[in-house]
């Protein structure tokens, strides 16, 4: 019974709410079904440890490795962190099995009779933790290592882009409203065969946006995309719906693009990022390829606009502006998507460097239809992008920009 209960700290290791209660339940189950088939063991503890579908993965994944030989799972875990992968590069790997594996790494049994087990004492020295994470918030995605880049997606997993209610003409039952509900006060007045008891009172109900995040996986945005990717699935899993008393988006829709346009809204939403990133590498079949800005967004803006872009939408686009196609199709498709969001919002890897200048074809046509330009290659400046979305009135590098297009920078 020892046995159940530290599978269980891997469980929760892993993700899964298990307490002690449902360890003791799981303890008593198993000792009424016995130990008669593998089958039959494995379905008692899924009843009692699974509650939820997105579970299921990381239960069976869990289980098949605790069960086993779990001296054998750091031949498992992969060097790196989880990305997304293309169809041409996915590992043979379940999305669930490294972070099954490494749950269980803090469960290894202690050393067989007869090893020789050494003890070292570790002094750690923090002093340069606060400097090593201003670093890490400073440093460019591509320039980082795979340590690094696990880091800052812990980092990113961190960040919110919070967003305040816009005005709505519908009204909500409220008793410290500044609005009479008549209609309501009369309905209640009637139950009472005519007598006012209270004036009922309302207020304009609050109106989540919606946020549209399309991302460039282009060959030239490959090593930014795939740490945004996963910013977006935290975003995904943070919005709330409309209603609720908290502050946050209504929908998070998102889409990729390099030479066509794909949705993986639906993907972004499952809860575990590795099962999440694998079934967005499954539908993205141009990951890494080459890019046709304008014809994905005129692909967006003809079959998706009107879906996604709700009151007030906020879209955040996240490319390089390195186009292939002519320009004016380009300017064309973001002056229609400006016209249908409330604010648009380019994210550019490429204002890291000092100077930059609008030479680019692509980057000359998108400018004038975007609301704000903003860097995106590394933690601060993603973690930048809450204060733009705040104040209505940042503008980023564009006017600076614009003054070099027109003529009058330097």
């Amino acid at each position: 019974m020892a046995n159940i209960a530290h599978f269980a700290r891997a469980l929760r290791r892993a993700g899964l709410g298990v307490g002690p209660d449902r360890v003791q339940k799981a303890v008593e189950a198993v000792a009424l079904a016995g130990f008669t088939a593998r089958a039959d063991f494995y379905w008692v503890l899924h009843a009692c440890f699974v509650s939820r579908p997105e579970e299921r993965e990381t239960f069976d994944q869990v289980f098949g490795m605790f069960w086993r030989d779990p001296r054998f799972l750091e031949q498992m875990m992969p060097p790196g962190p989880p990305a997304m992968h293309g169809p041409q590069e996915r590992a043979a790997a379940r999305p669930a099995e490294r972070r099954a594996a490494e749950a269980l790494l803090g469960n290894l049994p202690p050393a067989a009779a007869g090893e020789e087990e050494l003890e070292l004492e570790i002094e750690a020295d923090a002093s340069g933790t606060t400097s090593g994470q201003e670093r890490l918030r400073r440093l460019d995605f591509a320039a980082m290592s795979a340590r690094e880049l696990a880091e800052a997606r812990a980092a990113l997993a961190r960040l919110t882009l919070p967003v305040r209610p816009l005005p709505s003409r519908r009204l909500a039952p409220d008793p410290l409203g500044r609005r009479a509900d008549w209609s309501r006060t009369l309905r209640l007045a009637m139950r009472r065969g005519g007598e006012v008891a209270r004036l009922e009172r309302r207020k304009p109900r609050p109106r989540w946006p919606d946020l549209v995040v399309l991302c460039d996986i282009s060959g030239s945005m490959s090593a930014y995309s795939r740490v945004i990717l996963h910013f977006l699935h935290v975003l995904s899993n943070r919005a709330v719906r409309a209603g609720s008393k908290r502050t946050g988006w209504r929908r998070v829709h998102g889409f990729t693009f390099g030479t066509r346009l794909t949705n993986i809204t639906r993907h972004m939403r499952a809860r575990d990022v590795d099962a999440a990133l694998a079934a967005a590498g499954a539908e993205v079949q141009d990951w890494e390829g080459g890019t046709r800005i304008g014809a994905c967004l005129r692909s967006f803006n003809r079959d998706w606009s009107r879906r996604v872009l709700g009151p007030g939408a906020v879209v955040i686009l996240i490319t390089d502006g390195l186009e292939r196609d002519p320009p004016a199709r380009l300017a064309a498709e973001m002056e229609r998507l400006h016209l249908s969001a409330r604010r648009v919002i380019w994210v550019n890897p490429l204002l890291r460097w000092e100077g930059f200048a609008p030479r680019a074809a692509g980057i000359r046509a998108m400018l004038p239809h975007v609301d704000s330009f903003r860097a995106g290659h590394n933690i601060d400046s993603l973690a930048a992008l809450a204060g733009v979305i705040a104040s209505s009135r940042d503008t980023g590098e564009k006017p600076r920009l614009m003054r070099l297009l027109a003529g009058k920078g330097s």
